[in-house]
């Protein structure tokens, strides 16, 4: 992905590339808390494991190329397409973010 994409912590955006699962890893530009946490402590943060979120990913489809997202607080995933801006309309779908962000 090329492009910049905003969304909540709890989700997080993976590719599925031949043989491998691989994270899309953001920037955190706003917590509350006064600490830092390790972001890719799932189970730490929302009680799973990655080994779970691949698990999960793989089910929706077989583990088709293409990228996916995970609702880490909710336990929901998504397929999202072969392209990246698949990744933009699942958000968009799920009431995520704006086409527009300046509106």
């Amino acid at each position: 992905m090329n492009s910049i994409v905003y969304h909540p912590d709890y989700i997080r955006i993976f590719e599925r590339k031949p043989g491998k699962w691989t994270i899309k890893l953001g920037e955190l530009f706003y917590s509350k808390i006064p600490f830092r946490l390790d972001m890719l402590d799932f189970k730490l943060l929302y009680g799973i494991t990655q080994k779970e979120v691949a698990i999960e990913l793989f089910k929706i489809n077989g583990g088709k190329l293409g990228y996916y997202l995970a609702d880490l607080r909710n336990k929901k995933f998504y397929y999202c397409g072969e392209e990246a801006e698949g990744v933009r309309g699942k958000l968009l779908e799920l009431g995520i973010g704006r086409k527009n962000p300046i509106d």
